[in-house]
């Protein structure tokens, strides 16, 4: 069930994509990436890693980060963004399962915090819907648990 929560602002280490629904690897798999670049740098994670949604246009492009939180902020360099997840209200959710259901527990998300009249940080723009932050926030270490149905998602949707 969908909750309400206060998060503080939040750093992270981040590479941004334009992709479509069917080209999300392009962004997905370079994970790997960000978490060698901290590891270069001496900077320990501060967290699993994280999509956050920026623009969405489910017939067209998305605009995504892929980004791992960190205790400071850092810098960015060549793909490599450095970010700041606002600090505010979210509704949150979270998902046990394989990834292939969040989309049905982000509908059940969106018709939570429409019938109580809530309001996300986000805009209706021609090119889609532009968000503060609309996050995909992965708990489970996949070399930890392979069976991506035993997997724990946590969907964080900023409130306006």
């Amino acid at each position: 069930m969908p909750e309400i929560i206060e998060c503080p602002e939040r750093h992270y280490l981040g590479i941004r994509k334009t992709i479509t629904m069917t080209t999300f690897h392009l962004v997905a798999d370079r994970i790997g990436e960000l978490y060698g670049r901290l590891a270069e740098r001496g900077t320990p994670p501060a967290g699993g890693p994280f999509f956050r949604y920026l623009v969405i246009d489910l017939d067209g492009d998305l605009v995504v980060e892929a980004g791992v939180p960190v205790h400071e902020p850092v810098a960015g360099e060549g793909e490599f963004v450095a970010g700041v997840l606002p600090a505010g209200r979210y509704v949150r959710s979270t998902h046990v399962g394989h990834p292939d259901g969040l989309m049905a527990v982000t509908g059940e998300l969106l018709d939570w915090a429409r019938e109580r009249g809530l309001r996300f940080a986000m805009s209706e723009e021609p090119d889609g819907e532009h968000w503060d932050s609309r996050l995909e926030l992965y708990h489970t270490n996949p070399e930890e648990q392979p069976d991506m149905n035993k997997w724990e998602t946590e969907l964080q949707f900023k409130l306006a």
